[in-house]
């Protein structure tokens, strides 16, 4: 399934999704993705008058906890390629009419961000939809974006180690969503794969591996029994 990778069929998934994708995305991790999106951007210390990148932004739904510590001179950077979000994006923007946010469409492989500019990057429940190759690549870019000692926290739904959490979750992600995606869309296939993705991708331990190759100092983090994982770091020198 080697297609279920590539930039155009993500694309095209997230462009289908996204008009049920936030209450969808609520409902996939239990009520927790907005927690765990605010615990994914408290995990770093993100200071006034800085710039923050938001890598496979989505909807902006990270921008809330990342705004709460901005200022005039704070800026936000949040990059997707998929039309349709990031056309809810600009939506969400009119609501922070005094942050200083600018939304990119383009490929986190292919972007426009200037090296060494970012104090931080945040990337919430975008990293399923890699395969390894992507996640170094990823490394990279985040790498080359980074100012030296710039921070990073990245999180995404993951399958629990617990085997009966796994199961029950597991279960919901492959039979229950998919008759929710039915009823939102009409289309059990599309939201089929979050529960693909996440078998997949199964947890953050192989994305830590891959940064630890990097040029980062890094911690590995669990949240909710494993439901979620995720990696901070920092951009060594």
């Amino acid at each position: 399934m080697k297609e279920i990778y590539e930039a155009q069929f993500v694309e095209n998934l997230f462009d289908k999704m996204s008009s049920s994708y936030s209450k969808m995305n609520c409902i996939t991790s239990f009520g927790f993705s907005e927690r765990w999106r605010r615990q994914c951007v408290n995990e770093i210390n993100i200071e006034k008058g800085k710039t923050v990148v938001d890598l496979m932004t989505g909807m902006g739904e990270c921008w809330k906890p990342i705004l709460k510590y901005s200022d005039t001179k704070s800026k936000l950077i949040g990059l997707d390629f998929s039309s349709e979000m990031i056309h809810h994006a600009e939506k969400r923007k009119e609501k922070f009419k005094n942050s200083s946010i600018s939304i990119l469409k383009e490929n986190v492989f292919n972007n426009s961000i200037k090296s060494e500019t970012a104090d931080y990057v945040i990337s919430g429940f975008g990293l399923k939809t890699f395969n390894d190759k992507q996640l170094k690549d990823l490394a990279i870019e985040i790498n080359r974006i980074l100012k030296p000692d710039g921070q990073f926290s990245l999180i995404d739904v993951s399958v629990p180690k617990n085997k009966l959490l796994k199961f029950f979750f597991m279960f919901y992600l492959k039979r229950v969503i998919p008759l929710i995606g039915k009823l939102f869309l009409g289309n059990p296939e599309t939201y089929k794969m979050l529960g693909i993705y996440t078998q997949k991708y199964k947890n953050s331990k192989n994305l830590y591996h891959i940064f630890k190759e990097a040029n980062f100092k890094i911690e590995y983090i669990e949240y909710f029994f494993g439901c979620a994982t995720g990696i901070k770091g920092i951009k060594r020198h």
